[in-house]
């Protein structure tokens, strides 16, 4: 996995991150229908394939099998109703969300390839149950889980990565840092010096 996570919501923005140095990537998309999610999962398929890059379906398992993806990102209710067996047979990689004990442990049963611990910091984006976790945390986080690599998300910025990186995250996601900076490819080229 590569330090730096981008968490994208459509294809368009790899023709501008790719070029950046961006090599693991996410395509979070809500609330699109079938045949749009095709499209949008082959497309970002076929860029990072050409840009060396690996790409990471959230949710949408189904069509990652379909589409012959390598990576999928579940969060706890997408777990629930995945067919892991499926899912494994494909050759999927699988990452976890994670934000209480609990889901730890139901992330954990799924033998996953990394797991997500957020938010870390308040967090914009979208409305969030739990309250932040904040740094000790991820270091509480880590020594559970070993060699299992730590995703931190939530909140975070360029600014707040040192102390989080230092806690034992493996990698950050990041989401508004980026793709509401005033300029996304420069600030994605912070990220890629920071962290290579």
């Amino acid at each position: 996995m590569d330090r730096f996570y981008p968490i994208i919501d459509r294809a368009d923005w790899l023709p501008r991150l790719l070029p950046c140095g961006v090599r693991f990537v996410q395509l979070r998309m809500k609330d699109q229908t079938e045949a749009a999610l095709r499209a949008e999962i082959a497309h970002a398929r076929d860029l990072c394939a050409a840009a060396g890059a690996t790409l990471v379906v959230n949710d949408y398992w189904r069509l990652a099998i379909e589409l012959g993806c390598d990576w999928l990102h579940l969060g706890q209710e997408d777990l629930t109703e995945a067919d892991l067996p499926a899912i494994r047979k494909a050759g999927l990689k699988l990452g976890v969300s994670t934000h209480s004990e609990d889901e730890l442990e139901t992330a954990l049963a799924a033998r996953p390839d990394y797991i997500a611990l957020g938010p870390v910091y308040p967090t914009t984006l979208k409305k969030m149950p739990w309250a932040p976790q904040g740094v000790p945390r991820v270091t509480e986080w880590k020594q559970r889980l070993g060699a299992i690599p730590l995703v931190a998300i939530g909140g975070l910025t360029l600014e707040r990565a040192a102390p989080v990186y230092a806690a034992g995250a493996d990698s950050i996601a990041v989401v508004s840092d980026v793709l509401q900076a005033a300029n996304p490819e420069a600030r994605a080229q912070e990220w890629v010096r920071a962290t290579r």
